[in-house]
This record gives structure tokens, C-alpha cells and sequence, in this order.
């Protein structure tokens, strides 16, 4: 069945297509969620809520652009509104940047980082820090947007990104002198 047969047959509310198109979907969108998530607890949870959404509101999709992408948009979305920026404000980390560290990265402390390794630092990052980085850094909306969708000023986008980056930096050093 085309995307085009299976969507037309979600908007006709019809099982089977609804099953296909969760099924040739889940398992990226999953990936997405766990990107936002805390746990996969909660990340199986924002894709489930997404999913629910992703059928309530297919009479809308224009078939214009990418259906993955449309759906990605919906995924991101509920899973903002879980971890809504304003929930965390008042998150204390003890991690505040004094001056810029012009500290030079080793090659060897990234280069040494599985995919798996770097996700699990984004994730360890503060809930304001790691929406912030993944939607900037990973989807690649513009600090505009991104204040849009969280209800902030694009500046505290940009200063929640360079606390971001810093973070993963001092946990980046911290993980080559372990290994040295």
C-alpha cells in the first residue's frame, strides 16, 4: 500500500491502515521521543500520547512535504508539552559558566564516544538544557522557533544552548581524564 492509500485509509478510521502506519513509523519516532525523554518509560509514553494525536489530526495532513516529517513535528511537540521549559525553570544544577573555557578538547575524548555514549550525556543534561539542545542541535530550529514553541525569549534559547554545550564539554573532559 502507497503512503498516500495508507494515510486516506487512517482518515477513514480504518485499523489496518492505522496498525501499518504506527508500525513503519514507531520505531523512528521512538528514537525521537527517547531523545526528550528522561527514561524509556517515559519516552514509550510520549509516543504513544504522539501517536493518538498523529490519527485525531490526519485529516490535516495537506500532503505537502514529508509524512514522516509531519508526524516528527507531532512527536516533538508532545513531547515538549511533557517537559514543558517552564516546569524546569527554577531547576537547580550546580553547574553555573563563569567565563568562557578555552579549554581545547583532546581528539581522543570524543572520537572515543559511541552514539550511545553521546546520547546518554544529552540526556543526562538538565530537562531546559537537553529540550533546548535537541531541538537546535538535532532538528534544526532557530532559537526563534524554538522560543515560540517553549514560551521564552530567544535569548534564554540561546543561553540554555551555551550551557548546554558547556556542560557536555565539562563532562566530555571529565570522561578523556578517566580514561587517560
Amino acid at each position: 500500500m502507497t503512503e498516500q492509500e495508507l494515510i486516506r485509509g487512517c482518515i477513514r478510521e480504518e485499523a489496518t491502515c492505522q496498525r501499518e502506519v504506527y508500525n513503519r513509523y514507531a520505531g523512528r519516532m521512538l528514537g525521537v521521543c527517547n531523545r526528550y525523554a528522561r527514561n524509556s518509560a517515559d519516552a514509550e509514553d510520549i509516543l504513544q500520547d504522539a501517536f493518538i494525536k498523529v490519527f485525531d489530526k490526519i485529516h490535516q495532513f495537506k500532503f505537502e512535504g514529508s509524512f514522516e516529517g509531519w508526524i516528527r513535528k507531532i512527536v516533538v511537540n508532545t513531547a515538549l508539552k511533557k517537559y514543558s521549559l517552564r516546569r524546569y525553570e527554577k531547576e537547580l544544577v550546580g553547574y553555573e559558566i563563569k567565563d568562557r573555557d578555552e579549554t581545547i578538547l583532546e581528539p581522543s575524548a570524543y572520537s572515543q564516544l559511541s552514539e550511545k555514549d553521546l546520547l546518554d550525556l544529552i540526556n543526562s543534561l538538565p530537562d531546559g538544557y537537553r529540550l533546548v539542545f535537541n531541538l537546535y542541535v538535532l532538528e534544526g530550529f532557530q532559537h526563534e522557533e524554538i522560543a515560540t514553541m517553549l514560551n521564552i525569549q530567544p535569548g534564554t534559547s540561546r543561553s540554555q544552548l551555551v550551557k548546554a554545550r558547556a556542560m557536555l564539554q565539562k563532562q566530555i573532559m571529565q570522561l578523556q581524564k578517566v580514561a587517560v
